[in-house]
């Protein structure tokens, strides 16, 4: 049987006689799809929701009501930005480079990549599930915080909004680097490592003024610290963003995001 046999003079049949007409969808609707399902896949996920949502809530409430870490009063001022940059950081770069390590193991991602979907469609489909459960963390803590005391500075909460944007993708691009180049087990380890290190020393739960000297230079050049630094400026005074914060993030996200596209493996 050829393919002339399926073939009709124009008009003979009334349009849609043969719907659903099998074939690639326009690329928004592609990415729509790929995004909502990577977003219902990671909400569904019981350690992704305690890694993104539920130690992020711990600690929001926890370092305001408990004298744990000297912070100037209010201290919940001082302790939202850093728990917003921790959830970044949790959601793009630890929760990003384990699924992505363990969906290469699985197959996942070669199946995906032997479909209709083009590559460029697939990583942005993960960049705009994480966006979404970014905004999902932000209304949350942010209402948490309210109810706490938080009063943010008006004025700052745009620069607040480029400044997640900014990390997010910093953290995106390491965490599909990480996740793409290591085993999934390594991935794992790695990711869960770094995120207690930079959480710990990298300027979110101790502003990096508290930090020794050395460790404090080290923390304002890694994006956690920029991140935390930049949000605790523009959420607590309203002014803008320093240059050195706003430049750190793009460096991460830009040299991150070239190691990446050479680098990443899709099996």
């Amino acid at each position: 049987m050829t393919s002339s046999m399926y073939s009709s003079p124009q008009g003979r049949f009334v349009p849609g006689t043969f719907t659903p007409r099998p074939g690639a969808g326009t690329p928004g609707r592609m990415l729509a799809a790929q995004a909502g399902t990577e977003l219902r896949l990671a909400l569904r996920n019981g350690e992704q929701v305690l890694l993104t949502l539920l130690i992020p809530i711990v600690l929001l409430v926890g370092l305001t009501l408990l004298d744990l870490v000297p912070l100037p009063e209010p201290r919940v001022a001082f302790v939202v930005p850093g728990v917003l940059a921790l959830a970044v950081m949790s959601t793009a770069f630890t929760g990003q480079a384990i699924a992505f390590g363990f969906d290469r193991r699985y197959g996942v991602i070669r199946r995906l990549a032997a479909t209709a979907l083009p590559r460029w469609l697939l990583v942005a489909g993960r960049l705009v599930a994480v966006l979404g459960i970014v905004a999902v963390q932000m209304v949350v803590l942010g209402v948490i915080a309210a109810v706490l005391g938080w009063r943010p500075a008006g004025a700052g909460l745009a620069w607040a909004v480029l400044l997640v944007l900014l990390g997010s993708a910093a953290f995106g691009a390491l965490g599909i680097l990480l996740g793409g180049t290591l085993r999934a087990e390594v991935t794992l380890a790695v990711a869960n490592v770094v995120w207690f290190v930079l959480l710990l020393a990298g300027g979110i739960v101790i502003p990096v003024a508290q930090l020794p000297g050395p460790l404090a230079a080290v923390a304002s050049a890694l994006p956690s610290g920029a991140l935390a630094e930049g949000l605790r400026t523009v959420l607590t005074t309203g002014a803008p963003p320093g240059l050195t914060p706003v430049l750190v993030l793009v460096a991460w996200a830009a040299a991150a995001g070239l190691a990446a596209t050479r680098l990443v493996k899709l099996r």
